[in-house]
């Protein structure tokens, strides 16, 4: 055996477990059990298994039920775990045990090492970390706890940025008028300020139903022990423990109203998932419109020009290409596919135990990272700098035969096609053709046709 390994034992007998590790025999066991994809659980996921064992620690030292030496030790072993503990002494894969045992023991065993270092202390993993607990009721509340933190932190700040960057940009772009599209074919005008309005309310609209998932987040299983009945907890753990996370967070969580849904089922996980699902398809929507606008620059619509950020083309010299707007849909399409996942995940709750949590935690995580990212590039990268390129915008507008529409209630639909047609097949401005075709003067059709008075909407004459 030599040098690299001691031997750990548990209820299952001895193991060899490395030296240096702080983790004990029954991670030793999930890393050999699940050789899987080789990735371990999110950081932020295991801080709030390391937070909830800090505020259960508090929790049972007032109640009584842990005697200060310990609770001390305990509480001092969370603080101490730093960025290289987490990527060390965490190994266990994502792909384990579906209520996510393996994990918490991980975070058992070794804060029962560090908190038993240098002072004499005999610390349990299972008797005195996990106290008051049970891996049930902690893996979905550390979903919830890392979901809300990383919504409240990371991604709900990027959509406001993205909301305001899309805002700022449709001020400067206020005067400027463009043919409007639908179907990809031309249409009546719009102003850019208006077509951006129209993300900006996407932007705005997804986030408010993030925030509204917040409050059922907020709502934690912790206290209901193995199947919701709170066996081996104290009556009052569960509010005490909500407290004391609180106070550490600075977010206000409370029990779940009822712990036998919060262990048996992650709806909200789902319903969270479904709003990121819907966020996807808005940020979707935004990159292929940016992508459509800045296509050419000499064949395509070439309305915008995105800031060229590298060389778009190994074999092609000179070729730069939308790269952000690009990103961004990918990100879009990850998460609608994490959504997939997710759902199929969250009915896999199965009588008292939902036995798909740690692909439900990480998936989640996942899905908020990518977005707040791509949120942030977007804003900054894209919208921010991109520029108008306004003669060929005003070229193609006063080209458009689909001007014509404002001329309906003038001389009739039947009458207007006419025009629009002879305009398509001439390609001269349906002004000329409109003065030809109609009794109308130039000052009318001039007036009649205008682009900027079009984006208005409303009745001709109003």
């Amino acid at each position: 055996m030599g040098d690299k390994f001691r031997i750990e034992k548990d209820s299952l007998g001895e193991i060899q477990v490395p030296q240096e590790a702080l983790y004990g025999a029954q991670t030793q066991r999930a890393v050999e059990n699940f050789p899987v994809s080789g990735k371990p659980l999110p950081a932020e996921f295991l801080r709030a298994i390391v937070l909830i064992k800090k505020s259960a620690a508090e929790a049972n030292r007032d109640l009584g039920l842990l005697d200060k030496a310990r609770a001390t030790a305990i509480i001092d072993a969370c603080d101490r775990l730093g960025d290289e503990e987490f990527a060390r002494h965490f190994p266990v894969d994502i792909y384990q045990t579906g209520s996510g045992t393996s994990s918490n023991m991980n975070v058992n065993e070794v804060l029962a090492h560090l908190a038993a270092e240098g002072n004499g202390l005999s610390i349990s993993p299972n008797d005195h970390v996990n106290m008051s607990q049970s891996s049930n009721d902690v893996i979905p509340t550390a979903i919830h706890v890392s979901a809300l933190l990383a919504v409240r932190d990371k991604l709900l700040p990027a959509l406001r940025n993205l909301h305001t960057g899309i805002c700022n940009k449709s001020v400067e772009l206020e005067s400027v008028v463009k043919t409007g599209r639908t179907h990809l074919m031309d249409a009546v005008p719009i102003t850019m300020a208006q077509e951006l309005s129209g993300w900006a309310a996407q932007v705005e609209a997804g986030r408010e139903r993030i925030r509204g998932c917040m409050p059922r987040l907020a709502q934690l299983a912790q206290g209901g022990t193995a199947v919701g009945t709170g066996l081996n907890a104290h009556a009052d753990f569960a509010e005490l423990f909500a407290q004391k996370l609180s106070a550490h967070t600075s977010q206000q969580f409370r029990p779940a109203e009822n712990f036998f849904e919060a262990i048996s089922s992650q709806d909200t996980s789902v319903e969270l998932s479904g709003q990121l699902k819907v966020l996807a398809v808005s940020m979707m929507k935004i990159a292929n419109d940016l992508r459509w606008m800045n296509s050419g620059p000499l064949a395509g619509l070439k309305e915008i020009e995105l800031k060229a950020l590298q060389p778009g083309s190994s074999i092609m010299p000179g070729k730069v290409n939308p790269v952000i707007a690009e990103s961004a849909a990918m990100v879009a399409a990850r998460v609608m596919g994490n959504d997939a996942t997710i759902t199929v995940a969250g009915q896999s709750g199965n009588f008292q135990l939902n036995v798909m949590l740690p692909l439900m935690a990480s998936t989640l995580l996942e899905s908020v990272h990518l977005l707040a990212n791509a949120a942030q590039l977007l804003a900054d990268r894209a919208i921010a700098s991109f520029t108008v390129n306004r003669a060929h915008i005003d070229e193609t507008l006063g080209r458009n035969p689909i001007l014509v529409t404002a001329l309906n209630p003038v001389i009739g639909y039947l009458k207007a096609a006419e025009i629009a047609k002879a305009a398509y097949k001439s390609g001269r401005p349906v002004m000329d053709v409109a003065l030809e075709m109609t009794d109308l003067d130039r000052k009318t059709l001039e007036g009649l046709l205008d682009p900027a008075h079009l984006a208005k909407g409303g009745l001709v004459g109003e």
